[in-house]
Protein backbone atom coordinates (compact mmCIF):
# COMPACT_ATOMS: atom_id res chain seq x y z
CA UNK A 1 0.00 0.00 0.00
CA UNK A 2 2.51 2.44 0.84
CA UNK A 3 3.95 2.41 -2.75
CA UNK A 4 0.65 3.46 -4.14
CA UNK A 5 0.41 6.32 -1.58
CA UNK A 6 3.89 7.11 -2.60
CA UNK A 7 2.99 7.00 -6.34
CA UNK A 8 -0.14 8.89 -5.37
CA UNK A 9 2.09 11.67 -3.75
CA UNK A 10 4.31 12.00 -6.80
CA UNK A 11 1.52 12.38 -9.52
CA UNK A 12 0.39 14.98 -7.00
CA UNK A 13 3.38 16.82 -6.91
CA UNK A 14 4.15 16.65 -10.78
CA UNK A 15 0.78 17.79 -11.29
CA UNK A 16 0.67 20.62 -8.36
CA UNK A 17 3.79 21.58 -7.16
CA UNK A 18 4.97 23.98 -10.02
CA UNK A 19 2.06 26.16 -8.96
CA UNK A 20 2.54 26.45 -5.36
CA UNK A 21 4.24 29.17 -3.71
CA UNK A 22 7.96 28.32 -2.22
CA UNK A 23 6.91 27.63 1.23
CA UNK A 24 4.42 25.01 0.27
CA UNK A 25 6.56 23.61 -2.18
CA UNK A 26 9.47 23.26 0.33
CA UNK A 27 6.66 21.31 2.66
CA UNK A 28 5.79 19.31 -0.02
CA UNK A 29 9.70 18.07 -0.80
CA UNK A 30 9.35 17.06 3.11
CA UNK A 31 6.57 15.33 2.74
CA UNK A 32 7.77 13.41 -0.19
CA UNK A 33 11.17 12.57 1.52
CA UNK A 34 9.37 11.61 5.02
CA UNK A 35 7.16 9.35 2.71
CA UNK A 36 10.39 7.75 0.74
CA UNK A 37 11.91 7.10 4.41
CA UNK A 38 8.31 5.26 5.47
CA UNK A 39 7.93 8.70 8.31
CA UNK A 40 4.50 8.56 8.12
CA UNK A 41 4.26 10.43 11.07
CA UNK A 42 5.76 13.15 10.14
CA UNK A 43 4.38 13.63 6.23
CA UNK A 44 1.04 13.30 8.04
CA UNK A 45 2.08 16.39 10.22
CA UNK A 46 3.65 18.18 7.35
CA UNK A 47 0.20 17.49 5.04
CA UNK A 48 -1.88 18.41 7.91
CA UNK A 49 0.17 22.32 7.64
CA UNK A 50 -0.97 22.20 4.06
CA UNK A 51 -4.20 20.71 4.56
CA UNK A 52 -5.91 23.23 7.42
CA UNK A 53 -4.43 25.94 5.22
CA UNK A 54 -6.70 24.87 2.12
CA UNK A 55 -4.33 22.87 0.55
CA UNK A 56 -6.88 20.67 -2.18
CA UNK A 57 -4.12 18.20 -3.12
CA UNK A 58 -2.80 18.36 0.87
CA UNK A 59 -6.58 17.46 1.81
CA UNK A 60 -7.31 14.94 -0.93
CA UNK A 61 -3.08 12.91 0.04
CA UNK A 62 -4.09 13.16 3.98
CA UNK A 63 -7.71 12.11 3.13
CA UNK A 64 -6.03 9.16 0.28
CA UNK A 65 -3.31 8.21 3.55
CA UNK A 66 -6.42 7.83 6.16
CA UNK A 67 -8.91 6.03 3.77
CA UNK A 68 -6.13 3.14 2.76
CA UNK A 69 -4.48 2.93 6.20
CA UNK A 70 -1.23 3.64 4.29
CA UNK A 71 1.61 4.08 6.40
CA UNK A 72 -1.15 5.35 9.28
CA UNK A 73 -3.57 3.95 11.14
CA UNK A 74 -7.13 3.42 8.86
CA UNK A 75 -9.36 6.25 9.83
CA UNK A 76 -12.42 6.26 7.36
CA UNK A 77 -14.16 9.94 9.65
CA UNK A 78 -10.58 11.40 8.53
CA UNK A 79 -10.15 10.57 5.10
CA UNK A 80 -14.13 11.39 4.76
CA UNK A 81 -13.15 15.00 6.04
CA UNK A 82 -10.55 15.40 4.31
CA UNK A 83 -11.41 14.10 1.07
CA UNK A 84 -14.85 16.17 1.01
CA UNK A 85 -12.84 19.33 1.68
CA UNK A 86 -11.01 19.01 -1.22
CA UNK A 87 -13.70 17.76 -3.22
CA UNK A 88 -15.32 20.82 -2.54
CA UNK A 89 -12.73 22.87 -4.26
CA UNK A 90 -12.83 20.61 -7.53
CA UNK A 91 -10.16 17.87 -6.79
CA UNK A 92 -10.61 15.18 -8.97
CA UNK A 93 -8.99 12.30 -7.64
CA UNK A 94 -10.93 13.67 -4.13
CA UNK A 95 -13.88 13.53 -5.98
CA UNK A 96 -13.45 9.92 -7.31
CA UNK A 97 -12.34 8.53 -3.48
CA UNK A 98 -15.33 10.24 -2.32
CA UNK A 99 -16.81 8.14 -5.23
CA UNK A 100 -15.66 5.06 -4.49
CA UNK A 101 -16.30 5.21 -0.74
CA UNK A 102 -20.02 5.97 -1.32
CA UNK A 103 -20.12 3.43 -3.84
CA UNK A 104 -18.38 0.62 -1.45
CA UNK A 105 -19.70 1.79 1.82
CA UNK A 106 -16.25 2.52 2.89
CA UNK A 107 -16.82 4.30 6.71
CA UNK A 108 -20.23 5.97 5.65
CA UNK A 109 -23.49 4.03 4.73
CA UNK A 110 -23.23 2.85 0.76
CA UNK A 111 -24.96 5.59 -1.14
CA UNK A 112 -25.13 5.07 -5.62
CA UNK A 113 -26.85 8.59 -5.62
CA UNK A 114 -23.41 10.13 -4.01
CA UNK A 115 -21.45 7.57 -5.75
CA UNK A 116 -22.84 8.69 -9.10
CA UNK A 117 -22.49 12.49 -8.40
CA UNK A 118 -18.98 12.49 -7.34
CA UNK A 119 -18.14 10.44 -10.77
CA UNK A 120 -20.46 12.36 -12.74
CA UNK A 121 -18.35 15.68 -11.34
CA UNK A 122 -15.22 14.08 -11.46
CA UNK A 123 -15.75 13.46 -15.18
CA UNK A 124 -17.03 16.76 -16.04
CA UNK A 125 -14.17 18.11 -14.77
CA UNK A 126 -11.30 15.73 -16.27
CA UNK A 127 -9.05 16.51 -18.73
CA UNK A 128 -10.27 15.36 -21.91
CA UNK A 129 -7.96 12.69 -22.39
CA UNK A 130 -9.06 11.03 -19.20
CA UNK A 131 -12.67 11.60 -19.19
CA UNK A 132 -13.51 8.37 -20.45
CA UNK A 133 -12.37 6.84 -17.59
CA UNK A 134 -14.48 8.31 -15.14
CA UNK A 135 -17.39 7.83 -17.39
CA UNK A 136 -16.81 4.83 -17.37
CA UNK A 137 -17.30 4.34 -13.57
CA UNK A 138 -20.17 6.50 -13.44
CA UNK A 139 -22.21 4.35 -16.02
CA UNK A 140 -20.75 1.07 -14.34
CA UNK A 141 -22.43 2.04 -11.21
CA UNK A 142 -25.48 3.69 -12.92
CA UNK A 143 -26.49 -0.06 -13.78
CA UNK A 144 -27.12 -0.37 -10.53
CA UNK A 145 -29.68 2.05 -9.96
CA UNK A 146 -33.57 2.78 -10.62
CA UNK A 147 -34.01 5.53 -12.73
CA UNK A 148 -35.04 8.49 -10.02
CA UNK A 149 -31.84 7.63 -8.32
CA UNK A 150 -29.86 8.50 -11.25
CA UNK A 151 -31.66 11.29 -11.64
CA UNK A 152 -31.27 12.98 -8.29
CA UNK A 153 -28.06 12.05 -8.97
CA UNK A 154 -27.51 14.21 -12.00
CA UNK A 155 -29.50 17.17 -9.87
CA UNK A 156 -26.92 17.30 -7.27
CA UNK A 157 -23.50 16.86 -9.57
CA UNK A 158 -26.09 19.82 -11.61
CA UNK A 159 -26.16 22.02 -7.83
CA UNK A 160 -23.14 21.56 -6.99
CA UNK A 161 -20.89 24.60 -6.67
CA UNK A 162 -17.41 24.42 -5.62
CA UNK A 163 -15.76 26.39 -2.35
CA UNK A 164 -13.14 28.58 -2.58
Amino acid sequence: MRTVATITLVLTLNFVAPGLAESPKDIWRDVFAAMKRDDYPTAVRLLRTLAEMGDAPAQFQLGFLYRMGDGIPQDYDEALKWLQLAANQGHIWAQTNLAFMYRNGEGVPQDYVKAHMWFNLASSLAPSAKRSNYIELRDELAQKMNPAQIAEAQKLAREWKPTK
